[in-house]
């Protein structure tokens, strides 16, 4: 079995991408990142994943994005949008969205397959049912997938295995991922899709329900007409 790299974020998209990687054969190295995000419990649910659907490794990353803020993500000034609707997500890139958060995420598990000798790096974007951010299209995959096999040994001294950036559900729909991934056996109540999860009296965290991400996952469960099992 030949090694990966997995952007493991504690979300559906990755668990459903981890799941992919394993299916295609490959020892799944998964990496995630505490990079100064609102909630930790995401990472929580990254090592669960990991160490239940049997990732060859696990590693978390130290970064600090919150030193640059920008982002409703990383800065607790900004105010986390919120809608009663899928239809009332506007157009235009959310203040969600996190400046250049998945180039450096993807130069990071870069790093880390050079190190382990690795040529696929998967990821868990989509183009389809996302919050329009500009690092999750498929233009943006190719030209960082170009730059790796120029930027690294690996690329240079490798040229009859180049390095391949897999973007297995950028072409689908949220009902269309979450169908592959009951195909696959995902358990998705340990999945946390939410950007600003509510912690109760009990000491669980539960979703917002309200935020783009928590809109768009409840349209997948919907389409596939079951329940989703994280929400209590």
């Amino acid at each position: 079995m030949s090694p990966a790299v997995v952007l493991l974020s504690g979300g559906l998209d990755s668990a459903t991408c981890l799941a992919l990687a394993q299916e295609r054969g490959h020892d799944a190295h998964a990496i995630s990142f505490r990079y100064g995000q609102r909630h930790l419990t995401e990472l929580e649910r990254a090592t669960e994943l990991a160490a239940s659907m049997k990732a060859a490794s696990h590693r978390i990353i130290d970064i600090d994005l919150a030193q640059l803020g920008g982002s409703a993500l990383v800065d607790a000034n900004i105010d986390v949008p919120k809608s009663e609707r899928l239809e009332d997500i506007g157009d235009d890139i959310p203040v969600t969205y996190v400046p250049a958060r998945n180039t450096i995420f993807l130069s990071y598990a870069l790093a880390v397959a050079e190190t382990i000798g690795a040529f696929d790096i998967y990821i868990g974007v989509n183009a389809l049912d996302y919050s329009g951010y500009p690092d999750c299209r498929p233009a943006f995959i190719a030209a960082f997938e170009s730059m790796a096999r120029l930027a690294t040994k690996a690329g240079v001294q490798s040229q009859n295995t180049p390095l391949t950036v897999h973007t297995p559900l950028i072409d689908l729909t949220k009902g269309q991922i979450i169908a592959e991934g009951m195909r696959l056996g995902v358990d998705y109540s340990q999945t946390l899709s939410c950007y600003d999860p509510i912690a109760t009296t009990d000491g669980r965290v539960t979703p917002c329900g309200r935020c783009d991400a928590c809109l768009l996952r409840a349209k997948g469960f919907a389409e596939n007409s079951v329940p989703d099992p994280a929400i209590h």
